[in-house]
């Protein structure tokens, strides 16, 4: 029987600060396969972990990150903020679905992705992300692999499918039912989805045959797969 991928959405955030090394230990430790990051630059040029454009509504710091360098974001946080090299050596041998949000240039994705390989994860690292963004992971590894970002469920261009060459398709959860699961999979596609956080939702997208769900709360989908994997 198939088993979904559990993908911890940021970490595991119900129990820890999103996106913190601690967090994504916790998820790891709390049945995740996979952990899903946001990667943003700091000012000179340095990948860390972090959702939004600014550190106001995590660490209550009004400014953009793309103002401070990273020594500064690590003062300002008293060191929460991990960089992307940190994050990887926290999750040891997992995997890792590395998002990339905000509409990031192509020289930052090409950073990002070097860092990845610079750490010696490409092997375990997978992104996420609009079409802009994983046109320009593709530019800058031909090998890496993707799961491209939908909030439609309209096809995806064919032509953009052939560039990017994506393993899954990642929906929003609510765009999905079952003639569009079947659509992706006849194509030869993977689908993931992101972020059911209760019981009820879980178990639909099980039920429609998903590969992949990103949720808050990885552990609930742990035990929902284990026992729908034991009936």
């Amino acid at each position: 029987m198939q088993t979904v991928t559990a993908v911890a959405h940021r970490g595991d955030p119900y129990r820890i600060r999103e996106n913190t090394s601690a967090s994504l230990r916790s998820a790891l430790r709390h049945g995740a396969d996979a952990v899903e990051i946001d990667v943003r630059l700091t000012r000179d040029g340095v990948p860390v972990l972090l959702h939004d454009e600014t550190l106001k509504r995590l660490w209550a710091v009004d400014r953009p990150l793309s103002a401070l360098s990273a020594e500064e974001v690590r003062g300002l946080t008293d060191g929460g903020v991990p960089t992307l090299a940190e994050a990887l050596a926290a999750t040891a041998d997992s995997r890792v679905m590395i998002d990339l949000p905000g509409g990031p240039s192509e020289r930052a994705v090409a950073r990002i992705v070097a860092v990845a390989r610079e750490c010696g994860a490409a092997d375990r690292v997978y992104y996420t992300g609009d079409a802009a963004a994983m046109l320009a992971v593709r530019a800058a590894d031909h090998a890496a692999e993707i799961a491209l970002t939908r909030t439609t469920s309209a096809p995806v261009r064919p032509a953009l499918l052939d560039v990017i060459r994506p393993r899954y398709l990642n929906f929003r959860f609510t765009l999905l039912d079952h003639a569009l699961v079947e659509h992706v999979h006849h194509a030869g596609l993977l689908v993931s989805c992101w972020t059911p956080d209760t019981r009820r939702a879980m178990r639909r997208l099980l039920d429609l045959g998903v590969d992949s769900v990103t949720t808050n709360r990885v552990d609930v989908l742990d035990t929902l797969r284990r026992r729908s994997a034991e009936a």
